[in-house]
């Protein structure tokens, strides 16, 4: 399983411990919300039971003490060939059976994995980078029926056709159909303040270049 698309805690050099986080690491953390908008500050990681999860990850991750300098990167939906969220919904939209999943007003932070890779070497590169990091794209807001249009036109197909809530509970589990069904609206304000930037800001760019 890839290291970039399940989270996995894992020593770096340079003196910094990174967190290499997974597109559930974001949504799992930040409690999901139609209104409210989450940077690196907002508080999380206590609601339930994958938000304790992500929590508990962070701080077996954590060094103790101040002399090693340490950063948690928190990803969103991890946009890649070969795999990941792209590889379960290539098939159904190449079929022309794709759409936005339950209501698609929920929002999807998403990110290529060509600028996650960037910000996890930025953080070990920079000396000035430290604490958390929101590893998201930094294009307005993207809702899942907008990413569910933007993947069929970068396909040249229809996406039209939603999958019901009632069928993600049942495929997904009650828990995990949370993240699918209520996203949250994540900003990367500290990644964009520590001088990163993006290969693939915009999703048009990124999804043509995840099924060229």
């Amino acid at each position: 399983m890839n290291l970039l698309s399940r989270g996995c805690p894992a020593a770096m050099p340079l003196s910094t411990w990174r967190e290499r986080t997974s597109s559930t690491l974001s949504e799992a953390y930040y409690q999901p919300s139609l209104t409210a908008e989450y940077d690196e500050d907002s508080p999380g990681g206590d609601f339930d039971f994958f938000s304790n999860l992500v929590t508990k990850w962070e701080a077996a991750a954590r060094l103790p003490g101040e002399s090693t300098r340490q950063v948690v990167v928190r990803a969103g939906v991890v946009l890649g060939r070969g795999g990941g969220a792209i590889g379960h919904m290539l098939l159904p939209f190449r079929l022309g059976l794709g759409g936005p999943i339950g209501p698609g007003h929920q929002f999807f932070p998403w990110i290529h994995i060509r600028d996650l890779a960037g910000i996890l070497t930025h953080a070990a590169e920079a000396s000035h980078v430290q604490g958390v990091l929101n590893g998201v794209a930094p294009a307005p807001t993207t809702t899942n029926a907008e990413f569910a249009k933007a993947f069929g036109a970068a396909l040249g197909r229809p996406a039209f056709m939603p999958l019901p809530s009632v069928v993600v509970q049942a495929v997904f589990g009650r828990e995990r159909a949370v993240m699918l069904l209520e996203g949250q609206k994540v900003v990367p304000r500290r990644t964009l303040a520590t001088g990163y930037q993006y290969s693939f800001p915009e999703l048009g760019a990124a999804l043509k270049e995840v099924v060229a």
